[in-house]
């Protein structure tokens, strides 16, 4: 008995001596911890009292001096612990900075959130979340505010001592955006700043934006073409080609805003100046039903739309063009954001744009005009654009945007020349060309389930050229014009957390103006056209764990044809394990506005574009079907993705397909069609990351009228492939190389042995049967570095070198023929080439 309470007795005392020491850890007010280190030191912590008020932290342990004291408490708090003397320690909050960390996560998956902005506002600095979530800050004010921000969902700020830890990191979980259901599948997809969305389409963050092989900025037409199925069949941004289509069956949406130019120096750079441009959309196929027009993809620009109360901006220059940035908050609810880029080509001339001007102009009046005794020729060019925009913020529900844009080309060509009599003559020709919009959007919240947007926008482009030859004095004069108004109502319901409602109204007017007036003889040509469109659409969106449903469907009545349009659209994906998903994506569209391409009535030779409106008979309205499939592998940042489509667009013209053949002279409708694989390896990693894509395409034309019926497509490329490979060397400098090849375009040669006709009072090349031939193959090498370093606290710093084409191929991007003039039974070949090496830099300064 006696042995059993002993036993009793040590267990009491042991869970006794535990408990003490379970209570010896727990927290302690600082002014009482103070107190006991005075007493313990012989020394006077001096302090305001308001300053401890009633914070509490865990006691030091195992303290052996009072410097060890003084810096576990600096360690611990946010107070500055200074000692004076040996006898005296100094207790602040001034001059106090901290470190800062956390974990970012998806509120709702849990899953961490790679590539996240963590920004410090007022300040150039800042930091970005690793693929784990993590973020760490150093050197930080406690006062100051912190911004956090990421794609698709809402952004949060916080003062940075609600970040401050001496331990585990804080977890902060964002809320996605639920109005955009812009889940993010993939958060590094190639490069930094690009990322795959839940419905398939794929985001460019132009801030976060990384490196592309031979690219020293993030041009927002030149870095989609990165994409598989998105190229260029000539090296130019005005003829982008989704999946086989031509560039003005792309809709380019900027801020709500339909643009109808997209280049800077006819093709070689975006017309989209990226520093203000927040986010870039590529849809290629399962378009939401709240888009029409753009029969091939969507391509959706959008600057930034937050208020940030932050001064900043920045500015920076290259080989080619200078421009600079700035966000201004003038109230806590107001704020302005504009930019400007201007090239200085008038002023002087780099390696760069000499290849540019070589690549751009080499077929033109400016470059071919030796026809002329005694001539001399020169020419300036120059571009800009600037935009702006006004954010105003009613109150936390109701918010209004004011966006304004203006792209302009200007080129001016004088020819100067003798004639017999020794008299000097000399004409201007010029060209002009720009795209001017402004768009307004007032967004509301109406509660928890409700949201409306009501927004309207106005766009104009004008392409104006007067082209004198000075052998005759004759003028030409050539003009084309768009001018398109639209408003849009469209209404958000979230009926639960899973299941969304959007429908809308749409009103359009489009009118399109082509003027053609010569002085001698004297001719004057002028048609107009006008088209009113009214749409409703209306979608379901289902989203829950593993599957994503979108179903819409978009009506138009087109009012001066009396027609209704019906466009459906369906979007689905499924991720059926960890590492699988399934997709399937389809769509009807309609477009009234296409671009015919004129090589005899063109603009300087410069421009053969210009915009025309379907009149529902000889220009019939374009639809298009197209549907896709495919299958992706998702593990440890190494993706696999393999797509096939089909796309079949009715209802072409031969005028506007670019024929460099007998075709480009005859007036008929058809369709092409065209479907094939897209394949992309991707893996990702800190350090690096690395991409190949390749894609089996194959197009063709329908034009009934014509024998045969059948034939490649102009863009048809077959084979595309295209692989890089970025790598942070050090924490600041970064470089990319990658190759692009591809199969070449096709192209009509005359009849072998009987080259030329005659026709009446002219000859003609006789053309074999249309692009049967085949150019060689486009083989190209590209390089980039970059390098970021701080120039002061709150200025930051970047330098980026590339090359386009080291290995200085040639490649014959193009190929048409021409009767000889010295032998017209003959025809002369032309080959257009791409750019030659082309080196650029580019120096950069944000804050």
């Amino acid at each position: 008995m006696a042995t059993s309470k002993k036993y009793v007795y040590i267990l009491f005392f042991a869970i006794c001596h535990l408990l003490s020491a379970q209570n010896s850890q727990e927290k302690q007010l600082l002014k009482d911890i103070i107190t006991s280190l005075e007493k313990k030191h012989d020394v006077k912590f001096s302090y305001a009292v308001e300053d401890l008020g009633t914070l509490s932290i865990t006691p030091p342990k195992d303290i052996l001096t009072l410097q060890e004291a003084i810096a576990y408490l600096n360690a611990q708090t946010l107070l500055n612990f200074k000692m004076l003397s040996e006898r005296y320690v100094t207790v602040s909050t001034v001059n106090k900075k901290i470190a800062i960390c956390g974990y970012l996560k998806n509120a709702e998956t849990n899953e961490p959130l790679f590539g996240a902005t963590i920004a410090v506002v007022n300040e150039a600095r800042g930091s970005t979340t690793s693929v784990d979530g993590k973020f760490t800050l150093d050197e930080v004010s406690p006062e100051a505010k912190i911004l956090i921000s990421y794609i698709g969902f809402n952004s949060e700020f916080f003062q940075a001592k609600e970040l401050f830890t001496t331990g585990n990191c804080r977890t902060i979980n964002l809320q996605p955006i639920r109005e955009d259901l812009e889940e993010i599948v993939i958060t590094k997809y190639l490069t930094t700043g690009l990322q795959k969305v839940l419905d398939g389409s794929t985001v460019l963050n132009t801030e976060e934006f990384g490196i592309l092989p031979g690219q020293i900025e993030p041009d927002i037409l030149q870095s989609i073409q990165a994409l598989p199925g998105v190229e260029s069949s000539d090296e130019s941004i005005a003829n982008i080609n989704v999946r086989g289509g031509t560039n003005d069956q792309n809709l380019m949406l900027w801020d709500g805003i339909k643009m109808y130019h997209s280049g800077h120096f006819f093709g070689l750079i975006s017309a989209y100046n990226p520093y203000l441009t927040e986010k870039v959309t590529v849809t290629k196929n399962g378009t939401s039903s709240e888009y029409s027009d753009g029969v091939s993809s969507t391509i959706k620009m959008e600057t930034k739309n937050n208020i940030t109360n932050t001064f900043s901006g920045g500015f920076g220059f290259n080989l080619i063009s200078a421009d600079a940035f700035l966000q201004v908050p003038i109230t806590e609810d107001l704020e302005v954001h504009i930019s400007a880029r201007r090239s200085y080509t008038d002023v002087f001339n780099t390696p760069t744009y000499d290849q540019y001007f070589d690549r751009s102009f080499q077929d033109s009046d400016i470059n071919t005009n030796n026809t002329i005794n005694q001539a001399e020729t020169s020419s300036d060019f120059v571009f800009h654009d600037y935009s702006a925009k006004i954010l105003y913020d009613f109150n936390k529900n109701h918010q209004f945007r004011l966006s304004f844009i203006s792209i302009d080309n200007q080129l001016d060509y004088m020819e100067s020349t003798v004639n017999t009599s020794n008299e000097a003559s000399s004409r201007i020709s010029e060209l002009n060309q720009r795209n001017i919009g402004a768009s307004g959007h007032w967004k509301a919240f109406w509660g928890d389930k409700l949201t409306t947007e009501f927004s309207g926008f106005y766009s104009t482009y004008e392409v104006d050229a007067v082209d004198y030859t000075v052998e005759t004095d004759q003028e030409l004069a050539q003009r084309n014009e768009v001018i398109e108004t639209g408003v849009k109502l469209k209404a958000l319901y979230e009926i639960t957390d899973e299941i969304q409602l959007r429908s809308g109204y749409q009103f359009n007017e489009i009118g399109i103006l082509n003027r053609t007036r010569v002085s001698l003889p004297f001719f004057d040509r002028i048609k107009k056209d006008v088209l009113w469109n009214h749409s409703f659409f209306a979608e379901a969106e289902y989203y829950k764990e593993n599957t994503f449903v979108r179903v819409g469907a978009r009506a138009t009545y087109f009012q001066q044809f009396d027609e209704f349009r019906l466009e459906p659209r369906i979007n689905i994906r499924h991720k059926i394990s960890n590492q699988f998903s399934v997709k399937m994506l389809g769509e009807f569209k309609n477009q009234t506005a296409t671009q015919i391409v004129d090589f005899q009535d063109d603009f300087l030779g410069v421009e053969n574009r210009r915009w025309i409106l379907a009149n529902n008979e000889d220009i019939p309205i374009a639809k298009s079907m197209q549907g896709s499939a495919g299958i992706e592998f998702n593990h440890n940042n190494f993706l696999i993705d393999i797509t096939g489509f089909y796309k079949n667009i009715d209802g072409i013209t031969t005028a506007g397909q670019g024929f460099y053949n007998g075709l480009q002279f005859v007036d008929a409708t058809g369709s092409y069609r065209s479907y094939g694989v897209e394949f992309l390896a991707n893996k990702t990693a800190d350090l690096y990351s690395a991409w190949i894509s390749y894609t089996y395409s194959k197009n063709e034309y329908t034009f009934d009228q014509f024998t045969p019926a059948t034939f490649p497509n102009n863009v048809d490329v077959r084979h595309s492939v295209s692989a890089a490979f970025n790598y942070e060397l050090m924490k600041d400098l970064k470089v990319s190389l990658g190759g692009i090849w591809r199969s070449g375009r096709p192209f009509t040669q005359p009849v072998a042995g009987n080259e030329t006709v005659q026709n009446g009072n002219f000859t003609q090349v006789n053309y074999d049967e249309p692009n049967s031939s085949f150019l060689d193959d486009f083989k190209r090498l590209d390089a980039s570095v970059s390098y970021a370093f701080n120039i002061h606290n709150n200025i930051k710093g970047t330098l980026k070198a590339g090359v386009l084409n080291i290995t200085n191929q040639r490649n014959v991007i193009n190929r048409y023929y021409e009767v000889d003039s010295e032998d017209t039974s003959r025809a002369k070949r032309i080959d257009n080439v791409s750019l030659r090496m082309t080196p650029n830099v580019s120096f950069r300064v944000r804050f």
